[in-house]
């Protein structure tokens, strides 16, 4: 069995319509995207409490999937007139062929060993080292499996320098394997936030699965309330996050309040020519320096003055 994937741009005003015409005409699923997602150009739906939110992406991009059968483009042209649009828009057409899809993944995700005692394991392997400290971290629908070179620059850090009973947090938590690591490599206490209540639901999923207790490691999904509540108190000893360029310098000032003077801020997400503009946004909070970088991506360090 096959099926036809469509991928379509459009704009924010017609972007709901065209989702909803899709899916109405038999469209099996529908997302709908950022459509510069992983460029400099991508756009932030949630701002800061001065800030009013993104209702939804200027440039949007809509990925539809359909039984192989079905006359993709003549759906679309009855999609495009239900959702008034007014040209007929550019589209992509694949070809999904049906696979084992959780062999396919197993097979292309094995451990990651971050150091000598930090391992990234997913659940269906053998743990390489019992004595060392062991992530275990399935791919999922959260970003943050051990794979990418910006997670993997934060976990390395956290082993270097994380120190006993100190409190943390990830801000942009993902699957929560940054909070999880910080946890089992001493933190006292672990915060994670994020803005997809998907990405809650794996953290504690993933907090559950490596035995972390609820007492010491919390995940909430980020809103107005919970800003004011953990990004007005300054009673972090380290925030880590590992987003984007964009969301960084955007949330600079929230997350310097959080800390305490003397405190450690870790931020990646950041492309190589991004990082001066990043630096810059954190300079007047912190001492900020280039601490690593791997595959055009670095990691960012700086202590609270």
């Amino acid at each position: 069995m096959s099926w036809t994937t469509l991928a379509v741009e459009t704009d924010a005003d017609h972007a709901e319509a065209l989702s909803d015409a899709l899916l109405d005409l038999g469209a099996l699923s529908v997302d709908i995207h950022d459509a510069a997602a992983g460029t400099e150009q991508e756009q932030l739906l949630v701002g800061e409490p001065e800030q009013p939110s993104v209702r939804i992406w200027s440039k949007t991009e809509i990925t539809a999937t359909f039984n192989s059968d079905v006359d993709v483009f003549a759906v679309m042209k009855v999609a495009a007139q239900v959702a008034q649009l007014s040209s007929f828009p550019n589209c992509r057409l694949a070809q999904v062929e049906e696979q084992n899809w959780v062999q396919l993944t197993q097979s292309q995700s094995g451990p990651i060993k971050i150091s000598s005692r930090l391992w990234i394991v997913p659940s269906w392997h053998q743990i390489p080292d019992p004595a060392a400290i062991n992530l275990i971290i399935d791919p999922g629908l959260a970003f943050g499996t051990g794979s990418h070179p910006t997670t993997q620059l934060c976990l390395a850090w956290l082993d270097k320098n994380l120190q006993e009973g100190e409190f943390v947090l990830d801000f942009g938590c993902g699957s929560g394997i940054l909070a999880i690591a910080a946890l089992k490599l001493g933190a006292d206490h672990v915060t994670g936030l994020d803005i997809d209540p998907q990405a809650i639901k794996v953290s504690q999923d993933n907090a559950t699965r490596n035995l972390c207790t609820q007492k010491r490691i919390e995940f909430y999904k980020t809103s107005l309330e919970i800003q004011k509540k953990f990004l007005g108190e300054k009673c972090f000893d380290v925030v880590i996050a590992n987003i984007l360029a964009g969301p960084l310098i955007i949330s600079a000032p929230a997350i310097a309040h959080t800390l305490r003077k003397n405190g450690h801020i870790v931020l990646s997400g950041i492309l190589k020519e991004q990082a001066e503009e990043v630096l810059n946004a954190y300079q007047q909070w912190f001492e900020m320096r280039t601490k690593g970088e791997q595959d055009g991506w670095v990691l960012l360090t700086g202590i609270k003055r």
